[in-house]
């Protein structure tokens, strides 16, 4: 027998939007906050860096494109379309990028993106920024399932998603197109209750 119940969205429409965006707190003395139109210079800079070009889909030639896409940062949370934090010190300009895109508040998932400059890498920031931005989406936000996708040639990711307490889940034949041409892609996913059940068998906690 078919059930013609309506399957109730996860995170209602509108939530998000009515949300104004936090300041989330980070070890070390870094957080993540809103981008600023006064970080335009580090948009720029990370559309030149050859380690962030070569795993993410950033054109920025300008600093006038860097402006515009900062701009339509704020637009895409208030469209319930993504949730875009800069990693940066408090007063300073940001060092990285973390957040949620392609997110689907009907059916409560969302993919994660992310990338640092050089000058902030190591020290396991994108780990911790990772954690933190989990947590929201699953606790604040009130999804269900999270994404952490990756070419299988960008090893840093996968140790990312691992630390982070994501499953790999599978490999994504021919998943996404790169400048030197299509790559398979790993995709990790965590899901409500897996940090409760970790927590509960000893792993680390977010």
């Amino acid at each position: 027998m078919i059930n013609n119940a309506r399957i109730p969205a996860v995170v209602e429409a509108g939530r998000m939007a009515a949300m104004e965006q936090p300041v989330l707190g980070l070890p070390g003395g870094l957080e993540l906050r809103p981008w600023h139109l006064s970080d335009a210079g580090a948009l720029l800079a990370a559309a030149q860096d050859p380690a962030i070009r070569q795993w993410n889909r950033l054109v920025v030639e300008t600093a006038q494109d860097a402006r515009r896409r900062i701009e339509g940062m704020r637009e895409r949370w208030g469209a319930e379309l993504s949730a875009i934090w800069a990693i940066a010190r408090p007063g300073e300009e940001a060092v990285g990028l973390i957040g949620w895109g392609d997110i689907d508040l009907a059916g409560g998932s969302a993919e994660i993106v992310y990338w640092i400059l050089p000058a902030a890498r190591g020290g396991g920031v994108v780990v911790e920024a990772t954690r933190r931005v989990t947590a929201w989406a699953l606790d604040e936000l009130g999804l269900h399932r999270l994404r952490l996708c990756h070419s299988v040639a960008n090893p840093a990711s996968c140790r990312v998603a691992a630390k982070a307490g994501y499953s790999l889940e599978g490999t994504m034949r021919g998943a996404l197109l790169h400048a030197d041409g299509w790559h398979d892609e790993h995709l990790h996913a965590l899901v409500q209750g897996d940090v409760r059940e970790r927590d509960h068998h000893g792993a680390a906690a977010f």
